[in-house]
């Protein structure tokens, strides 16, 4: 392991003689000019543990290869520090690219998955089990791909259900080569793996992007980057078990235009269970839109777009990958979205919730410079502030970790 303290730099723009309500700091910069050990291009967000402790991946870099690296971020003195937990070897014992978020299980161990690598090269599911002040990295899972398995995780996080099973998607394999959802069960500290849906296509969706929420009806819910059987534009889909049987059902068929493309982000859930997410495209200026899923009676949802982002140098286009939505305890929505504003490095955004509508607000714009650029992961609340990462830019060209304060 590694660690490489920075010191935090702040960035207060102000631009178009117009200052923004908030702050962006940058409390770390991944280095892809000097061999990049800390790792480097962080695809994925972050993760906070009880401490507020921060934990994540970049798809690149490593102090022996360049199939990149688990790390923690921590706070001390009102320094950012960062330890690399694991550096990926990739090959036939290792994964290579993560590309999805951390999870955290009861005892403070972390899981997430591979793009590629492993036994047959198609992605790979790993643990860090934490002894102490060192963790270990071991795969507890290989893809072996089309058709009996998945192939290729990309971008979605893993979630737990109440029973301490593990699930996720992966983006190709199954009978028709069209995505997974894949359980994984423990027992005597083996974990097994159970394809529990293929996706095929039309209604039933293709290409799962954005991982699985989890319901309190107990089903779980997530989006596919394409199907429904009219105009492909991707769909909302949720997944119950019923006498030891999975059952796949469409929630919602995006039909294109305003009401929005390619749904490539996870699902936000209220206590209410009703589902937010975003399109990448398609909304009023076809930049992209932010949605609600209202749960009504019978597992019925009705769809609503909250927010179709228009572009220029005002305000942001293209929620990426796995840019969707948080919460806070009000309803207020936050996100990022890939590219737009003056600089079209991308932003963060707040969907202020005020007598039953939402405002937005553009809490930061990144400049390409060494604030960050291209945000293509989700964001993470704690204590009030913001944190995620931008896939590139920075100090030293390899990304950033940032804080906003709202």
């Amino acid at each position: 392991m590694r660690g490489t303290t920075l010191v935090m730099l702040a960035v207060t723009l102000l631009l178009s003689g117009t200052v923004w309500a908030s702050s962006e700091t940058v409390i770390y910069n991944f280095n892809s000019l000097s061999g990049g050990a800390d790792g480097y291009y962080p695809y994925a967000g972050l993760v906070a543990d009880a401490k507020g402790n921060l934990y994540g991946t970049t798809y690149n870099g490593g102090s022996s290869s360049s199939f990149g690296v688990a790390f923690e971020l921590t706070l001390s003195g009102g320094v950012w520090s960062e330890t690399v937990l694991h550096t990926f070897a990739g090959g036939t014992t290792d994964g290579e690219y993560p590309d999805s978020s951390l999870t955290f299980d009861k005892s403070g161990n972390l899981y997430g998955m591979t793009y590629q690598g492993g036994t047959y090269g198609y992605g790979t599911v790993f643990e860090l089990k934490k002894s102490g002040s060192a963790w270990t990295e071991s795969v507890i899972h290989n893809f072996s791909g089309y058709p009996k398995d998945g192939t290729y995780p990309y971008g979605g996080t893993l979630v737990f259900d109440a029973s301490g099973n593990l699930y996720g998607t992966t983006y190709y394999g199954g009978k028709d080569n069209a995505g997974i959802v894949f359980q994984m069960a423990q027992s005597k500290g083996k974990w097994t793996e159970k394809v529990i849906h293929s996706f095929a296509g039309g209604n039933s969706g293709a290409y799962p992007v954005g991982g699985l929420s989890v319901g309190k009806d107990g089903y779980f819910y997530g989006t596919t980057e394409y199907g429904g059987a009219t105009y492909n534009a991707g769909t909302v889909y949720s997944l119950f078990e019923t006498r030891g049987v999975w059952v796949g059902q469409l929630v919602y068929a995006f039909g294109g235009g305003s009401d929005g493309t390619y749904p490539l982000s996870g699902l936000a859930m209220d206590s209410a269970g009703n589902l937010y997410g975003t399109t990448y495209v398609g909304g009023t200026d076809n930049y992209g839109t932010v949605f609600e899923l209202k749960a009504g009676k019978n597992n019925k949802f009705s769809h609503s777009v909250l927010y179709s982002f228009t572009g220029g140098n005002t305000d942001g286009t293209y929620p990426y990958y796995n840019d969707g939505v948080i919460l806070d305890t009000k309803g207020n929505l936050y996100g990022a979205t890939y590219e737009g504003d003056q600089y079209n490095a991308g932003t963060v955004y707040e969907l202020k919730l005020t007598k039953g509508k939402y405002k937005e607000s553009v809490l930061h714009v990144f400049t390409g410079g060494t604030d960050g650029c291209y945000p293509r992961a989700g964001l993470v609340l704690l204590k009030a502030n913001i944190y995620g990462t931008t896939y590139g830019c920075g100090s030293h060209g390899g990304g950033v970790a940032f804080e906003v304060k709202p």
